[in-house]
C-alpha cells in the first residue's frame, strides 16, 4: 500500500539525538508513513548516536582506571 508523501518537521531528528537508538526507532515508527526518507535518516542518526555513546563510555572507563584510588580525600 502506498501512502502519500508529506514532509515532516526536522524537529523529529531531536528524538534520536537525545535518546539514541530508542529515539530513532520511535521516530521511525511515527513518521514512516508520511516521510519515509526522514524516517530512515532518524534510524541512521540513532545508530550514530548509539555508537558515539559507546565510544565515549569506553574512553571514560579507560580514564577512570588511571585515576589515583585515594582521590586525596580524608574521611
Amino acid at each position: 500500500m502506498s501512502y502519500p508523501e508529506k514532509t515532516r518537521s526536522n524537529m523529529w531528528f531531536l528524538l534520536p539525538i537525545f535518546f539514541g537508538m530508542i529515539g530513532g526507532i520511535i521516530a521511525y515508527i511515527i513518521i514512516r508513513k508520511d516521510d519515509s526518507d526522514k524516517a530512515k535518516n532518524c534510524i541512521y542518526v540513532g545508530i550514530i548516536m548509539m555508537v558515539l555513546g559507546v565510544i565515549l563510555n569506553i574512553v571514560l572507563a579507560a580514564e577512570v582506571s588511571t585515576l589515583d584510588p585515594g582521590f586525596n580525600v580524608n574521611i
